[in-house]
């Protein structure tokens, strides 16, 4: 029979693992709903308090109405049952009974005391700590639990007495609002040394450094591009004459595509192939296709003139220089190739 470490807490059947047998599962009169939440009770620990209102909280949870509902189904079905426990110091306290195998005694008595303004089962604690069921005329009878081993803990020290009032149980089978259980010792997260301490600290440190000094890379490389195409396009195209923070909107577009993982370079061909001051959006993403070969540029003529990077790759990648007095043009639209004579021995 069952022990309490907590006289307010479930008395649960089972291993010390969740093992539920094929009748359980397959019981037709169980829904899904029931069998889950008849599952996740098993998995706790005996003197865990069954509450409605903490089973419907967290992600992925139903209703409180839902659980009311799915407790009943395993009540009409003898896994779960109220209990009005008769302590040996005296008092009474409300509390529940929970087990993996149908209790045809369970059942019985649902209907017994069910009838009844109070749907609790009375169970009077003994001796040895167990419980038996006592019945309307006086007689008791045993309250389904198995034989407990002699090495089974003894019993605690009861709590602190209850109002009265407080124990009362509501017409809905929901058992009274009561503080949760307090984790034990065990399942504490462990404390962490000042060793531990001190090297997540410094890992942490290390990431937002690292996290900065990136930012700051990729900052100064958007600048770098940005100055030079702003003092490159003045010269050859005209001051700037459009909105106020062109420049500005002008560099955050260099700095999304270096981020994408185009190169200074390419950045630098593709504002040239734009020969805008400000690209729009979409001058800007054709012109990076443009400088990288995924887009043929167009021709009025219809040749597709020589490119050197095409063919030779990328020789460098800083931002091209643009002689004193000569026009900014694209680097595709001029044969940079370099021939000379091998010398033979």
């Amino acid at each position: 029979m069952s022990r309490l470490s907590d006289s307010t807490g479930a008395r649960i059947d089972r291993p010390h693992f969740v093992i539920v047998g094929s009748p359980t599962v397959r019981n037709p009169r169980l829904s899904y709903r029931a069998l889950g939440l008849l599952t996740y009770l098993l998995d706790q620990k005996e003197g865990w308090v069954v509450r409605s209102e903490q089973l419907c909280q967290g992600e992925g949870r139903e209703g409180r109405a839902a659980v009311r509902t799915a407790l009943r189904e395993l009540a009409a079905e003898g896994h779960y049952r109220l209990e009005r426990r008769h302590l040996l110091n005296g008092k009474m306290v409300m509390g529940t009974a929970i087990s993996e195998a149908p209790k045809p005694q369970w059942i019985k008595d649902r209907e017994l005391f069910g009838s009844t303004n109070d749907p609790a089962v009375p169970v009077v604690q003994q001796q040895d700590g167990t419980f038996l069921v006592q019945y309307p005329d006086g007689t008791f009878g045993p309250d389904g639990f198995e034989l407990a081993s002699d090495d089974e803990a003894p019993l605690a020290d009861p709590e602190p007495e209850r109002d009265e009032a407080q124990e009362t149980e509501p017409e809905d089978e929901e058992v009274p609002p009561a503080e949760p259980p307090k984790p034990s010792a065990g399942t504490r997260r462990p404390r962490r040394t000042s060793a531990q301490k001190a090297a997540d600290d410094a890992e942490k440190e290390a990431a937002t450094a690292n996290k900065v000094k990136k930012k700051a890379a990729l900052d100064a490389a958007a600048e770098k591009v940005a100055t030079w195409w702003w003092e490159d396009a003045e010269k050859y195209l005209g001051k700037y004459v459009g909105r106020n923070n062109g420049y500005v909107a002008m560099r955050n577009m260099v700095k999304k595509a270096l981020e994408a993982g185009y190169t200074q370079r390419q950045c630098a061909d593709a504002l040239r192939t734009a020969r805008k001051h400000l690209p729009s959006a979409q001058q800007w993403q054709t012109a990076l296709g443009v400088a990288t070969n995924h887009i043929i540029p167009s021709q009025p003529n219809g040749r597709v003139p020589y490119s050197d990077k095409a063919t030779w790759g990328d020789q460098s990648d800083a931002p091209p220089s643009t002689p004193e007095g000569t026009p900014s043009a694209s680097a595709d639209d001029s044969d940079d190739a370099t021939f000379g004579v091998i010398a033979r021995p």
